[in-house]
Formats: structure tokens, C-alpha cells, sequence
């Protein structure tokens, strides 16, 4: 039989599974920032505990060869939203807006109250939306980075029932804000309101008493996402959004005793004394502060699977983990002394494989093979396409993505790109990787690796092989978009 017409049987058996709205999976997408693909004992970390999240691999499959949709975090999770890869998509880049007027005094700081990323364009249907006009309660908890404060493209106007995090990611920066953002559906058609952090505006949000704040606003996001499961009831499905800021810099969190035991085991560690404009404090301890922030965020897992268990949600509740890009060495942070690169070139804000491979575990119990592993190439864009092939609706001709579920379940033709793209204003960098040939653009030259032999990238052989250059900068060439708030040097 042909492999095209398996995948009739398929969408057939998902209709039967899940084909009454009460039946069809929960799915809570679980996206941290800046964690690196060697960041997890999953993917082999040697230095951090992350059981929890090493389990949901155990209980799933674990992706060796998946891609943010950017080495930075807004265009990262423009392309995961739309669907588009970063030569079509709107948001390119972390441009922020920054109005001149509207000033509000909190203590003694001052914060601009309409400040955010450039929106999400309104032409463009984004995942909330998609989950939402199928009959899924929404929820999102951590970034947004998908539109400024009164923009067109706030969470209460793109599908999210319910918000609650940073509308702004510059916010983000600083784990004890002055304030966070909440939406929720009883507010009705009012703009999305700030939550004063009332006991930390008491002291300033730079300096020695920095520390005496104490609104951890990871936990907090965290508590408020508990809260949200806690109240589905299972008669409706749901579509989670959990964007939690960890382990971005600043380096800090609660003196607890997670970061104790992670002090008693880094004997040596370093003291980061800041720099002249920063946006982040200085810290102590930042190789302990780095582990217990992934550890917490393990612990986060932890909470949401146990959640799901206790209101008998975890067999019908897909559960995606994974980071929006490569690692940061922001704040003090010490990429090299972890290998959080897992054994690749390159950061956050580069094209090579460091700045964009990310770890990315899928689990959902009775349909995905635990402890299953693929080497399938999939990018954040492929989610779309996945999602809507999970509620059963066509997708458009002419798409970026294309949907994995073959490969989650296991059956099925599973299609395979033939080419994965992005592009990143901020340090005029192209990617494009076609099957194991990766070419790197900088500032318009082109690099050439064969990513089978030279999985570092330090072999740049595009002078051996200038016919592949010429055929991999045709395709560049056709996937480029002119976007001129976001230009790159073609070659």
C-alpha cells in the first residue's frame, strides 16, 4: 500500500478517539526560556536534577533533532504561534515599543505602561485562536512578547481566556517586577490590567535592597497556571499555554532549599558583579543560582503532572516540554561550565545549532510509545499543522509546517521537510539546514557545514562544494520575505 494513503486510517482512528468535544486531549505546552539543549539529565546534563522532566521523557518521546523558530525569544514564539518560519512571519526580532508618554511612578521607580513587542499580525490566525474557535478553554501563563500593552494583538484579543504573566518580555528581565499582567473572562472587553507587586515596590528594584523584595514572580506565574488546571473539569477540553521565564537571567530566586543544596555542591562558584547598564543585578553563587532554576522549573513539571494525576486528566492530556531557544551567558551566566550547549556552536542570537536545537519531549499516555526517541526534524512552525491534524481540520496548501502526529503515534505517513529556515535581524544571520547540510549567512557570506561529520559547525566547507552553496541560497532566496522593520543581508 502506499505510505500517502496511510494516513487516512489515521485521521480516521483520531476522529474515533477523540471525536466527541469532551474526548478530545488536553494539551499543555510547557516552554521555557533560554534553556539549552544540554540543559536536562534527559539530554544528558551531568551537573543538574531534573527527574521530573526526565520522567515525562521516560513516559514519552524525546526529540534529538528539534528547532526553536528563532535563536532569540519573541520571533521564536511568533513563529510557533502562527506557524511560519522567520523568512514569513511578521515578528522577526525583539522590537520593542517604547512610548514617550504615560510615565507611572511606582515607589521610587518609574515603568512605562504601554511597553511591548511588536504585535502578531491580525491577518494571521495563532494557536489560542485555532484551540478556541474548536471549543477549547485557553489559558496562558508566563510571556506573551506577541504585542504591546493596548495593541491589536493582546492576549484578550488573539484567543487566551485566561492570562496571567508579562505582557512585555523586557519585563521579564527581573524576577521581583513591580507588576504583572492578568486577563481573565470576567473582566469582559476591558484591557488587560496590571497586579501591583505591593510588597515589592517598597524597595528599589536595583541595588542592595533589591533582595529584600519578595513577590518571586516565577512562583507566582507558576501558582496561578495550578489554580487554571485546577478549575478544568474535564467536560471541556483545554489548551494550555505555560511560558515560564526560567532559567532566563537575572540570576536570582528565593534563598530556599533548592539553591542551599545546589551552594553545597558548587564549592567553587562565581560571584557576578554586574556591569554598567544592565538590566540585571548583581548575584552571587550564579552556577548555584542556574542549576536551582532549572531544578524549580523541574519541580514546576512536577506540580502539573501530579495536578493532572489528581483530577483523573493525565491519560486524556497531551504534554509538550521544551525551551524557546539556545542558551544566554546574560547575568552572569556560565554556559561553557555547564556544556549547556550540548556539544554545539553557538548561543542564544546565533544561527548555528547551539542557538537554535532545543530540547523537546512530547508525552501523551496510550498513544505515544514511552520512552520512545526520534531523530525526526521538526521546528516550533511544524506545531500548527501538528494541532490541527489533532482536531481534525485540513491544512492549507502552501504552509511552513507540517504536522509530526504520524510520528508521535507511530503510524502513519509522517512527511519530512525539505528544509528548515530562519533568519534573525539582530546579528544579520540566515539558517537553513537540508537534511545534514547546515549553511550559516553572515552578513550576507555564506558558510557550508555537513552536520553528519561536523556536528560543531567548525568545518566550514562551502569552497568544496560551491553547487550545494548555489542551490541552498536559491532556496534562501525564495523563502525571504522583504520585512524592512527586520532586514537581514541576503546572499
Amino acid at each position: 500500500m502506499d505510505r500517502h494513503h496511510i494516513a487516512l486510517p489515521l485521521l480516521a482512528a483520531a476522529a474515533t478517539i477523540y471525536g466527541a468535544r469532551h474526548d478530545r486531549p488536553n494539551v499543555v505546552y510547557i516552554m521555557c526560556d533560554d534553556m539549552g539543549y544540554g540543559d536536562l539529565g534527559c539530554y544528558g546534563q551531568p551537573y543538574i536534577s531534573t527527574p521530573n522532566i526526565d520522567s515525562l521523557a521516560r513516559r514519552g518521546m524525546r526529540f534529538t533533532q528539534a528547532y526553536a523558530g528563532s535563536p532569540v525569544s519573541a520571533p521564536s514564539r511568533a513563529s510557533l504561534m502562527t506557524g511560519q518560519h522567520s523568512g514569513h512571519c511578521e515578528v522577526r526580532g525583539n522590537k520593542e515599543y517604547w512610548p514617550d508618554t504615560e510615565l507611572v511612578k511606582y515607589g521610587d521607580n518609574y515603568d512605562y505602561s504601554r511597553v511591548g513587542q511588536h504585535p502578531y499580525s491580525i491577518d494571521r490566525e495563532i494557536l489560542p485562536e485555532l484551540m478556541k474557535r474548536h471549543g477549547y478553554r485557553t489559558g496562558m501563563f508566563g510571556k506573551w512578547a506577541g504585542g504591546y500593552e493596548g495593541s491589536a494583538s493582546t492576549p484578550d484579543k488573539r484567543g487566551i481566556d485566561d492570562f496571567y504573566g508579562y505582557i512585555c518580555q523586557f519585563q521579564a528581565h527581573l524576577y521581583y517586577p513591580n507588576f504583572l499582567n492578568r486577563y481573565y473572562p470576567e473582566m469582559g472587553d476591558t484591557a488587560t490590567v496590571r497586579v501591583l507587586m505591593e510588597d515589592n515596590i517598597k524597595y528599589p528594584m536595583y541595588g542592595d535592597d533589591y533582595q529584600k523584595r519578595t513577590q518571586y514572580s516565577a512562583d507566582m506565574i507558576h501558582q496561578e497556571a495550578m489554580k487554571w488546571l485546577d478549575r478544568q473539569d474535564g467536560e471541556t477540553p483545554f489548551f494550555g499555554i505555560f511560558t515560564y521565564t526560567l532559567p532566563h537571567a537575572e540570576l536570582v530566586q528565593p534563598n530556599d532549599s533548592l539553591l542551599n543544596g545546589y551552594k553545597r555542591k558548587f564549592f567553587e562558584d562565581k560571584t557576578w558583579g554586574g556591569q554598567k547598564g544592565s538590566r540585571y543585578n548583581p548575584t552571587v553563587h550564579t552556577h548555584a543560582q542556574f542549576a536551582a532554576m532549572i531544578s524549580r522549573l523541574d519541580a514546576y513539571v512536577g506540580e502539573i503532572m501530579a495536578k493532572l494525576e489528581e483530577k483523573g486528566l493525565k491519560d486524556n492530556t497531551i504534554v509538550v516540554f521544551t525551551s524557546d531557544n539556545g542558551p544566554h551567558e546574560e547575568g552572569g551566566a556560565d554556559p561553557t561550565f555547564f556544556g549547556r550547549d550540548g556539544k554545539l556552536r553557538g548561543l542564544k542570537r546565533s544561527c548555528h545549532e547551539g542557538g537554535i536545537r532545543i530540547p523537546f519531549i512530547v508525552s501523551w499516555p496510550g498513544h505515544i510509545a514511552e520512552g520512545s526517541e526520534s531523530d525526526h526534524q521538526l521546528a516550533f512552525y511544524d506545531v500548527m499543522p501538528t494541532l490541527k491534524e489533532l482536531v481534525n481540520e485540513k491544512q492549507p496548501e502552501g504552509e511552513d509546517g507540517l504536522s509530526f502526529l504520524p510520528e508521535l503515534l507511530g503510524r502513519g505517513d509522517q512527511k519530512k521537510h525539505d528544509f528548515l529556515y530562519w533568519e534573525f535581524e539582530e546579528t544579520d544571520q540566515i539558517g537553513l539546514r537540508q537534511g545534514d547540510w547546515k549553511l550559516v549567512v553572515k552578513k550576507g557570506v555564506p558558510e557550508l557545514y555537513n552536520l553528519a561529520e561536523d556536528i560543531h559547525e567548525d568545518n566550514n566547507i562551502a569552497s568544496l562544494h560551491p553547487d550545494r552553496v548555489k542551490k541552498m541560497v536559491e532556496i534562501i532566496r525564495s523563502q525571504h520575505t522583504d520585512n524592512p522593520l527586520f532586514p537581514v543581508t541576503l546572499p
